[in-house]
């Protein structure tokens, strides 16, 4: 600690990063009972905090290894603090990124000078990429969390935010990917003020420091979500998960729905949009924050692509508790709406989705305001009082993210029907190459896809597949190399898009 602390205290970050306030969110203090202050490293000249640790990692190599020319992995942040503390510096960087990096992100990052090589659809298609450059070229490799003059660069948050907000702090809330900022944070501040509680935060299903901690060593994750893309990580570092493991206080989880209120909630507080991962240290802090507290919550990002927040506005509404989307059963016979909707009473509905059926039960989608989960709970015991088959799908993702927005209702008859669920890289021919190699197969019975503005997008897909083949099918999946997750069981398809009986 001590060690790290001498580093923090003697880092060259200002050089080139700003050194950002500590706002309060005084309408959401109020609305919690917890006093909320927001740490802006949104405001920093690549709007994130990885400018500090880039720079401090690049002021302290030799002019032999700076000459040489620096490189990186990155599709985001990281790239762009490595660029800036390039020029800055004068000397030569490459980013190598994926070939899905949308546009908004390479050409920020060849406004600051650097040469961008594409190469792949994912980061380990990059990484080994990464690798290449630094053989044939001689490289100097600038690592984005797992090096401690990075997690140097990164502690000074900490060492701003004691001095910014005085004695009477009780929590610092911290986004995790690798976990440089984390460590760099944590450190510095049980270093100086012990009691004061330090809790990193994750995505549910981007956690690989959680699982790590709970394991008692490093665990890689199969496949992170990608909706938070600045904390999408497969495998903590090595230092970064011993310095986290021995300052933490704790990791929280929190949801989508959640990340996306919380950057409502700076929004409406600052008037700026954070990225996902920005927000995700205010969304733990409403989740877990006690009256009293005082939080200082670190917003890491703004590198948001303009074309995500109709995604988050969507999501907002849920993560706030505020809708409610519920399966319900009503006779399929005159007067059956009518008696549904004097059971709503007086409550908005937000959406409501029927196809007629050949049955006697009709399976409707309903979305229905509320004012927080309690009432949502409250009014579908209300409505299965009435003898109203009714299943709360508010956090089913297959709902809504393809539910909700597909038409026609359930097929008549396609036996052998599986649904699975995959994470496509968003570039030319991504479509055709999973084609290629399904097509002429198995049949396929349905398809929908919708653009999250992310570098992958998310497809719902039907086929054909003989249960004596179900065995070859998974197989032919893994071979393909994209993210899939079998949907097959889940409510939300069984009632609204597969086989009638």
């Amino acid at each position: 600690m001590n060690n790290y602390l001498t580093k923090i205290l003697n880092a060259t970050v200002y050089d080139v990063a700003a050194k950002t306030p500590l706002d309060e969110a005084s309408a959401l203090s109020r609305k919690i009972g917890a006093r909320i202050l927001l740490k802006r490293e949104d405001l920093q000249p690549v709007h994130s905090y990885k400018i500090r640790g880039a720079y401090n990692k690049m002021s302290q190599l030799s002019r032999a290894e700076l000459d040489r020319g620096v490189v990186c992995a990155s599709a985001g942040n990281h790239a762009q603090g490595v660029a800036l503390s390039a020029r800055k510096l004068g000397v030569k960087a490459t980013i190598v990124m994926p070939v899905t990096t949308p546009e908004i992100k390479t050409s920020a990052v060849k406004a600051l000078g650097a040469t961008i090589v594409l190469h792949g659809d994912s980061y380990s298609d990059t990484y080994e990429e990464l690798h290449r450059q630094i053989e044939k070229h001689g490289y100097t490799y600038i690592a984005p969390f797992d090096d401690p003059d990075v997690i140097a660069g990164q502690g000074t948050v900490g060492m701003e935010i004691l001095e910014q907000a005085g004695r009477d702090l009780t929590t610092v809330y911290v986004p995790i990917g690798g976990g440089g900022l984390a460590a760099g944070v944590s450190v510095y501040v049980k270093s100086v003020r012990p009691w004061v509680k330090v809790y990193g935060v994750e995505p549910e299903d981007s956690d690989c420091m959680f699982q790590s901690l709970k394991a008692g060593r490093r665990v890689t994750l199969d496949n992170p979500g990608l909706f938070a893309d600045g904390v999408c990580v497969k495998t903590p570092g090595e230092e970064t998960f011993r310095v986290c493991r021995e300052n933490l206080d704790g990791i929280v989880r929190v949801s989508t729905a959640e990340t996306c209120a919380a950057i409502k909630d700076i929004f409406e507080a600052t008037r700026a949009i954070c990225e996902p991962a920005g927000a995700l240290a205010l969304a733990a802090a409403k989740k877990t924050a006690k009256k009293g507290d005082v939080c200082a919550c670190v917003i890491s990002g703004a590198n948001m692509n303009f074309d995500r927040i109709r995604f988050v506005s969507e999501q907002t509404e849920i993560g706030e508790g505020r809708e409610a989307i519920f399966d319900c059963a009503i006779p399929e016979e005159r007067g059956s709406f009518l008696r549904f909707a004097e059971t709503l009473g007086k409550h908005s509905v937000t959406e409501f989705n029927y196809r007629m059926s050949a049955g006697f039960l009709a399976h409707i989608f309903v979305g229905v305001s509320v004012k927080d989960v309690a009432e949502r709970k409250a009014l579908q015991k209300k409505i299965r009082a009435t003898g109203t088959h009714c299943i709360d799908l508010s956090d089913n993702s297959l709902a809504k993210e393809h539910v909700r927005h597909m038409v026609g209702g359930p097929a008549a008859s396609i036996p052998d029907e599986v649904v699975y669920e995959f994470e496509f890289p968003e570039r030319p021919g991504a479509l055709k190459d999973f084609l290629s190699v399904i097509a002429g197969r198995w049949n396929i019975s349905m398809f929908h896809y919708r653009n999250h503005g992310a570098d992958h997008g998310k497809v719902l897909a039907g086929f054909q597949v003989p249960k004596g083949e179900l065995g070859e099918f998974t197989r032919v999946l893994d071979e393909i190399g994209y993210a899939y997750d079998d949907m097959t069981k889940n409510p939300a398809y069984k009632y609204f898009l597969g086989r009638r009986r």
